[in-house]
């Protein structure tokens, strides 16, 4: 496949211009004609730039009957059977209609939409009553105008609501409204031959859909894992010389490059069977663009808002790693508010499908992108709270391990430890944590995860509960080829804290957990429960650490 002179499709959502202006098009047509062959009524749930727009719009050029768009692609051929007619296409954006200026503004933001509709389909509708009447009389119009049944698509139809997620009164009167407005779907059920619907989440499926008893829902169906993103045969299929471009510059081999492509961006996974990985085209296209790796997909949203979810909900990173769910846990629809914060940020695509170790399914981060980013921001949640910069932190960190100085670590540890909110201590104290089935006292869970996130956030390569035959290392630390070897205990009431970083080290070095990395400096560190910081450490080096 020949793509030397198509172009990075980076931030463009609309099927006619990549087809158009030379940019690269993955073809995932199969599943749309799959999916009209199929059935009538569907929706998809994704999470946000992962290529629901570009769906919408590949179906509308394929509705319309746009030819010359889908040559050379799967679709071709399903445009060419003599059967095939085409149908006027409702095609309705949630994401563009207005919610922060009142209800009233909401409806008439619909309404508006409503009439550029019909005026672009030349079908008149009465322009002064609710939206969900002029979306009556549209669909009505349409079957009357062109003796044809409408399609109707429509992107992000929960965006409204969610822009409400945390005013629990103002989200229920958009959720009133929603339930009408899409409930005419129903109502016209004999005059639509196609309903597509996106979203980023599908809480409120059941609420403002409870009418619509024919809608399936492919959002986790093995069979259509694929539909959005880029699986890695796809990339190397359609970007193979921006692969080779990419790898040139960073003077990596093609195969190298791929497998660092792998880890940081690979990962996601929507479907119950578990078999697709996908990469988000967001983050994918930005990398070929700017060939550094960077955190593109995480630093496109709104991160305080996660940030400050994750707070609320007391959580760490650490805690929603290797997480077991059910497999209810991906048909069950509850609604956005009453959701639990695994389900929540699985929506969202900050967790991912795995499969089970206790049961069915598990959870975890998707790559090495999210579980970066989302350490980042619990480590930035809690020190923009207090005078410790976590830029100045991050700085003093990288110099620490580069010259492979204790006093600095230690220092910039403490510095995090002492930014926790008490009362996390207090919350912690109420519950035994168990981690990949072992159990951890409350609060060096706390210590420990708060330290890990910090390490992930700040970039560099950090691998916790690392297996040896013999045991298991607490922390391997890895940064521009320095590695770190760190074992913590925590010393409570009655402990004595030297002894316990002595204990510490002894550790390290009776189960060698160093044996792997023969360069590493190796640590090991008390904290003193009662002040809640690291007061002693005890080292052992066994390395050169000249820059």
């Amino acid at each position: 496949m020949e793509n030397k002179r198509l172009r990075l499709p980076a931030g463009i959502q609309t099927f006619e211009t990549i087809r158009t202006e030379g940019y690269v098009y993955v073809d995932k047509t199969a599943y749309f004609v799959d999916l009209i062959n199929s059935g009538r009524v569907y929706f998809l749930s994704r999470p946000r730039r992962f290529g629901k727009s570009l769906t919408i719009s590949t179906f509308e050029a394929l509705f319309s009957g746009k030819r010359e768009l889908f040559k050379g692609l799967y679709a071709e051929e399903f445009l060419n059977r003599p059967d095939f007619k085409p149908s006027p296409v409702i095609r309705l954006d949630m994401s563009a209609v207005t919610t922060d200026c009142g209800m009233d503004a909401m409806q008439e933001s619909l309404r508006l939409k409503m009439t550029m509709i019909a005026k672009r389909l030349k079908v008149e509708i009465i322009e002064n009553i609710s939206a969900s009447d002029m979306f009556d009389q549209l669909i009505e119009g349409i079957l009357s105008k062109y003796a044809s049944k409408a399609v109707v698509l429509i992107d992000e139809y929960d965006k409204p609501f969610t822009d409400f997620i945390d005013k629990p009164d103002m989200a229920e009167e958009v959720r009133t409204l929603l339930r009408s407005f899409y409930s005419r779907l129903k109502a016209n059920e004999d005059k639509i031959r196609f309903i597509f619907l996106t979203g980023i989440s599908k809480f409120t499926k059941m609420g403002v859909f409870s009418t619509l008893n024919n809608l399936t829902d492919i959002s986790y169906e093995t069979e259509y894992g694929n539909i959005c993103g880029y699986t890695e045969k796809e990339i190397i299929d359609y970007f193979p010389d921006y692969l080779d471009e990419t790898a040139n510059e960073l003077g990596i081999s093609r195969d190298e490059l791929v497998e660092k492509m792998r880890r940081h961006y690979n990962g996601f996974c929507f479907d119950i069977g578990r078999k697709n990985r996908l990469y988000n085209p967001f983050s994918t296209l930005d990398f070929f663009r700017k060939k550094v790796f960077l955190n593109f997909w995480m630093e496109s949203g709104s991160t305080s808002m996660i940030a400050k979810y994750l707070q609320t909900q007391n959580l760490t990173v650490e805690q929603l790693r290797n997480f077991p769910v059910s497999m209810e846990f991906l048909t069950n629809s509850v609604e956005i508010d009453k959701a639990k914060p695994e389900s929540f940020l699985y929506q969202t695509g900050y967790l991912s499908l795995r499969e089970g170790i206790t049961d069915a399914l598990s959870l975890d981060y998707p790559n090495t992108e999210v579980l970066n980013s989302m350490s980042r921001l619990i480590s930035e949640n809690i020190l923009e709270e207090h005078s410790d910069n976590f830029t100045y932190c991050r700085i003093d960190l990288l110099t620490g391990l580069m010259t492979c100085d204790c006093e600095i670590i230690v220092a910039v540890f403490n510095r995090l430890l002492a930014s926790v909110p008490y009362d996390d201590f207090t919350a912690a104290a109420r519950n035994s944590i168990v981690y990949n089935r072992y159990d951890f006292k409350p609060q060096e869970w706390l210590y420990r995860s708060n330290i890990l996130a910090f390490l992930r956030g700040c970039g560099v390569v950090v691998f916790a509960e690392m297996h040896t035959n013999l045991g298991r290392a607490d922390m391997v630390v890895s940064h521009k080829g320095k590695t770190w070897i760190i074992e913590l205990k925590v010393a409570y009431e009655g402990e004595d804290p030297k002894k316990k970083a002595q204990k510490a080290l002894q550790q390290i070095i009776d189960r060698h957990y160093a044996e792997p990395y023969p360069d590493a400096f190796c640590v090991g560190m008390a904290i003193d429960d009662r002040v809640r910081k690291i007061t002693d450490y005890e080292t052992l080096d066994k390395v050169n650490c000249e820059s």
